[in-house]
């Protein structure tokens, strides 16, 4: 038997909601709250399989306790509002599936609060619209990032410095002095300036700022 909460603040959508669920043998209604707060404490103490969730609510909204929500029960969330940023939000607090008030009929609330409760999820036509959206942004995201850390890492490969170089390099943007520099790599400040003198000319650099930039990857020399 599936046990399912329903947390909406009108009395008259809770009551709609448990007869859309009352025909179904494997479905039973535990419990209802008229807000988040009141949900959290009534999920805590009931672990129902399903907690069907409204998002504008007073006290607490859905949103803001979706998450907490997740760690009594699996949420399914029913709400009228399609807005790209609440779906993201629910969807990333641990919502398992989404749908909107007008769109979906009983046979549909069965399917999707079954799905839910077996660990699926379930998603309206517009939630999963914004749900594949948000992935693609994500992986061009993602791609963008590794671009800019394989050019960083071409760059720097390709400025030519040698070992001890590089070595001079990493305390240089560690934001150490020469004489530091000269004491951590045994070397004489006279041998570290040198070795600066070649790194400012290989990575076209006219001073220590100008160097760390360009050896970090923020700006390729030019």
């Amino acid at each position: 038997m599936i046990e399912v909460l329903i947390v909406d603040d009108n009395p008259i959508v809770r009551m709609a909601l448990r007869g859309f669920l009352a025909g179904a043998e494997d479905v039973t209604v535990v419990g209802e709250a008229p807000d988040g707060r009141t949900a959290l404490a009534t999920a805590q103490r009931l672990r129902p399989d399903v907690t069907l969730l409204d998002h504008r609510m007073p006290i607490a909204d859905g949103l803001s306790v979706v998450g907490e929500l997740t760690e009594h029960s699996r949420v399914l969330v029913l709400t009228s509002d399609d807005a790209d940023e609440l779906i993201a939000g629910m969807l990333r607090g641990g919502a398992r599936g989404y749908l909107v008030h007008g769109e979906f009929d009983p046979a549909e609330l069965l399917r999707a609060v079954r799905a839910v409760a077996a660990g699926q999820g379930w998603l309206s036509p517009r939630s999963a619209s914004v749900t594949i959206s948000a992935l693609r942004e994500q992986a061009a995201r993602e791609q963008q990032d590794a671009h800019r850390a394989e050019n960083a890492r071409a760059t720097r490969e390709g400025f030519g410095l040698t070992r001890r170089e590089q070595e001079v390099m990493a305390l240089l943007c560690a934001g150490h002095s020469n004489a530091k520099i000269a004491r951590r790599l045994l070397l004489t400040e006279k041998t570290v300036k040198n070795h600066l003198a070649n790194i400012f000319t290989k990575l076209q650099a006219r001073n220590r700022t100008e160097a760390v930039v360009r050896w970090t990857g923020r700006q390729e020399p030019g």
